[in-house]
């Protein structure tokens, strides 16, 4: 049996790897056209940085390696430029002597991932462009740092790579300038939580530019759809990738209307000898029971895994694809899984969230610090369908905890009901993710009712009523400038200042004494009261970057972070 394999980062290598340990026998074929197989592609940012100090250490395998530890022949360097279905051949260049062969198989196995996009832009040929796909494009653009004596580079997209990118030059030293056409950069993240990793981004100097697109470069400066020019001596481009499918499609196999390859649930294309995996492919996203694209290294792994064991008679079981992530924005880490806020509005799946802002450990403990954390659940029914948090701390241990429940098919219950592990350093007894399936809960009961910190300006604007629970030494510190401050611990013995004929909304530091108020309240006969979701500092982190960027009118009178 022949199993020859496109491409040779993770679905190729690691089909190859999976099919060696299950087929000694076999002969298998890897044939990559770049000039490295098998390479870490979501390091690649971290070298512009020097986190990673050498070029070497992003390439994990080489021909070599991957022939001694698995008997699998690999030739880098290797196009494929044609499949001939009928004859069960592939026509391979080679593209260091130009010499042109055909190669058999008996199973074909593609896995061409993506390729960078680099949209037509007036100008951009005569601009130092570069792109952070291959192990060559950024030893291309370091090199080009290093000997140009680059001072200014300009990052369009704000994807994960053009994120990264601008981290990591900023770290290194570098004037960045960021630039993403729509309203926030990192759409794994709704609207109101990504305002804490923007205002990350020009807190350490980032020149972060949302809502504008490039039309034209003047050499290597950007010229923005407002007028502005941004001075560069480099740019890179990271709008987003589009998959390498063009070998499948003149092949004649099936695709989707997005250019992705179309596969069963043992990842076999329209040809039963021909199978995909990667980026390039589509899978099946259980949350929406639609076909998806999702292009991270975790499931292309998995994915190359199952068509292996399919292949080998092993039986799969496909349970589809959710779209965990996580990212590093300077000292935040953020994660995130399933669906966002945003895609539920766009599915018309009807929801709801929970925003708590615990700390990721004891208070007490050193380290200790707040935990931005929201939940996405379905109404009625309290089916987890996402979940977002940011921290200075570890968000990601909390991101896997809901990642996992959605994958098992959970609810808010299951979320409040898990037990987690619980040590001063490490946590809380009641973790952040208990404490927001809690408050889910008590929000499908209909226990209370809330408002979202992207409600607040408004509500400042129009006058309403706005009741701070908070200690008054607290309250001025900071406030939101239209808040009247009755402290939770005299509460009771002021009832009679809050009106009854209006709705009130309670807000505290993060929105948990705000909620035991409005308990009290209701307890007391007030019946149009709501809590503040995220109390004050959700707010602050909320209003921020907005009032910074767009010099607006702060509804606060100070900031608390």
């Amino acid at each position: 049996m022949k199993y020859v394999l496109v491409g040779g980062n993770t679905g190729g290598a690691g089909a190859a790897a999976r099919l060696r340990r299950l087929d000694e026998q076999a002969e298998i074929l890897l044939l990559e056209k770049g000039a490295h197989v098998s390479y870490s592609n979501c390091s690649l940012p971290y070298r512009l940085s020097e986190t990673v100090d050498q070029t070497e250490k992003l390439v994990l395998n080489t021909p070599e390696s991957l022939h001694g530890a698995y008997n699998i022949e690999t030739r880098a360097n290797s196009q494929v430029l044609s499949i001939d279905r009928a004859g069960k051949k592939v026509r391979v260049k080679d593209l260091v002597t130009g010499r042109e062969y055909d190669e058999a198989y008996d199973t074909l196995i593609l896995s061409p991932g993506a390729n960078a996009v680099v949209p037509r832009i007036q100008g951009i040929e005569n601009a130092n462009l570069f792109t952070v796909k291959t192990v060559e494009d950024v030893s291309r653009f370091y090199g080009f740092l290093k000997d140009k004596g680059v001072r200014k580079v300009s990052v369009i997209g704000g994807g994960f790579i053009g994120v990264e990118v601008a981290v990591n030059l900023r770290e290194a030293g570098y004037q960045v300038a960021l630039v993403e056409a729509m309203p926030q950069i990192l759409k794994p993240y709704d609207y109101d939580m990504v305002q804490i990793l923007q205002k990350a981004m020009i807190d350490h100097g980032v020149d972060l530019v949302v809502g504008d697109s490039v039309v034209a470069f003047q050499q290597s400066n950007v010229q923005l759809n407002s007028g502005r020019v941004i001075e560069s001596d480099a740019v890179v481009m990271a709008v987003g990738v589009r998959p390498d499918t063009a070998l499948a499609a003149d092949a004649g196999l099936e695709m989707n209307p997005r250019g992705a390859i179309k596969v069963d649930p043992n990842y076999r294309t329209s040809d039963p000898s021909i199978y995909a995996v990667g980026d390039a492919v589509e899978v099946f996203n259980p949350l929406t029971r639609k076909p998806a694209m999702v292009q991270l290294a975790g499931p292309a792994q998995k994915q190359a895994r199952q068509a292996a064991d399919h292949i080998c008679g092993l039986p799969v079981r496909n349970t589809g694809f959710i779209g965990s992530s996580c990212i590093q924005v300077f000292e935040w880490n953020a994660a995130s899984t399933g669906l966002t806020a945003a895609q539920c509005e766009q599915e018309g799946i009807p929801y709801e969230v929970a925003y708590v802002l615990p700390k990721d450990r004891v208070g007490i403990m050193p380290g200790s610090t707040q935990l931005h954390y929201k939940l996405i659940f379905e109404v009625p029914t309290g089916r987890v369908l996402g979940a977002q948090a940011i921290s200075k701390g570890d968000a990601v241990k909390r991101i896997d905890v809901a990642a996992t429940l959605i994958k098992l098919g959970g609810t808010v219950d299951d979320l409040r009901d898990l037990e987690l592990c619980y040590a001063p350093p490490f946590s809380a007894p009641k973790d952040a993710a208990n404490y927001a399936g809690l408050v889910a809960g008590n929000l499908l009961a209909h226990r209370f009712r809330q408002v979202h910190v992207d409600q607040v300006r408004d509500l400042v604007e129009s006058g309403a009523y706005i009741l701070d629970v908070r200690p008054a030494a607290v309250y001025h510190q900071g406030h939101l400038k239209t808040s009247v401050n009755i402290p939770l611990a005299q509460l009771r013995s002021r009832l009679d200042e809050i009106p009854t004929d209006r709705p009130v909304y309670v807000h505290c530091q993060i929105g948990q004494s705000s909620y035991n108020a409005v308990l009290t309240l209701q307890g007391h006969g007030f019946t149009n009261v709501y809590n503040v979701s995220g109390g004050f500092l959700g707010i602050c982190a909320y209003e921020y970057f907005n009032d910074v960027t767009q010099k607006r009118e702060p509804i606060v009178t100070n900031y608390l972070f």
